[in-house]
């Protein structure tokens, strides 16, 4: 559904609200179904201290199915297609513990349409060395070079102003767990706020991350790339910017989505993919009450989402909204 202010800005309302998470929810990630799209399910974080710390799995009628607990200050979360594990190829789940200074590694199941954790408690350990904040994991975004392998792009509660973001390998270690290997260090920070949300287009090679108040950053997601800054964007916001996520269909074009922080009403700024990102394609009034987390997905997911969905974290419900990427899309032709 969309509203037409007087002002001309479009409002896109959600067309299902997840149940809420007990306690503050964060960020969404969305996994699909390899067989039967419509079963696909929307997992997200509930931001707090262990053990009441978890991560949900959603259907898209929004009933939770399952609650993962006991996990210490989850934030963020992101997932994979086909990761390599011993003989087989699985779909996997992963997200920052920032209390424990690691990640949580999931399975998903797509029979049981559930989450069995094989993360290694020691091996999946992340900014080794540092203290306190710096070695808070925030923002995770999962990028993956080639087929089977997995990267995992970390920030952190605080950090340098260079190399403020790590990048690890996910690694098989023993007994079926999952570790991560360092890869590199990189990434400016202005100093101000902090990082938390990233963004990875898989196909055209690039990160992007939310330097909080400042702007959103770009560098290539392949370390053999030239480390350089490509981009600063997204400078012009009144909130902070936070949820990034890619609209990437299969016949191409695309776009790149970004949350803009505000009480009552979050904004969804929309980018061009391709080419240079400088100024927003249209700004969409989301009504979601001060989103941190997004995601999204051009997969046809049957009715009411066979040309995609939006999924974006609502504050004062701790819940998560989905919205329909045909009205999204409508919405934008006004513009």
């Amino acid at each position: 559904m969309r509203i037409l202010l007087a002002s001309g800005t479009q409002t896109v309302r959600p067309v299902v609200r997840t149940a809420p998470l007990p306690d503050d929810a964060d960020d969404p990630a969305i996994w699909i179904h390899p067989h039967h799209p419509h079963l696909s399910l929307i997992l997200g974080t509930n931001k707090a201290r262990a053990p009441r710390g978890a991560i949900g799995a959603f259907d898209l009628n929004g009933r939770l199915l399952q609650l993962i607990t006991n996990i210490d200050q989850p934030n963020n979360i992101d997932v994979a297609h086909g990761f390599v594990l011993g003989r087989e190829r699985i779909d996997i789940a992963v997200a920052t513990e920032r209390y424990a200074s690691r990640l949580r590694i999931f399975r998903i199941d797509p029979v049981r349409r559930r989450l069995i954790d094989i993360t290694d408690p020691d091996g999946a350990k992340v900014f080794a060395g540092e203290t306190g904040e710096r070695a808070m994991p925030m923002g995770v975004a999962l990028y993956q070079p080639r087929r089977g392998e997995v990267h995992a792009i970390v920030s952190r509660k605080s950090g340098p102003t260079q190399g403020y973001l790590h990048q690890y390998r996910l690694t098989p270690t023993r007994n079926g767990r999952v570790g991560v290997q360092l890869v590199r260090a990189f990434g400016a920070f202005s100093g101000e706020g902090e990082i938390e949300a990233i963004g990875i287009d898989n196909e055209l090679g690039y990160v992007y991350y939310a330097d909080e108040g400042v702007g959103i950053r770009k560098y290539h997601a392949d370390p053999r790339m030239p480390e350089r800054e490509l981009a600063l964007f997204a400078t012009e916001f009144e909130g902070d910017q936070e949820g990034i996520a890619v609209y990437a269909p299969k016949n191409g074009g695309g776009y790149l989505l970004c949350t803009e922080q505000l009480e009552g009403g979050s904004k969804l700024h929309i980018y061009p993919r391709f080419g240079k990102q400088t100024t927003p394609i249209a700004t969409i009034n989301t009504g979601a009450d001060e989103t941190d987390g997004l995601d999204v997905s051009a997969h046809n997911l049957g009715a009411p989402f066979e040309a995609g969905l939006i999924v974006a974290m609502n504050s004062e419900g701790r819940n998560f909204w989905l919205y329909r990427w045909a009205d999204i899309a409508a919405a934008m032709q006004t513009q």
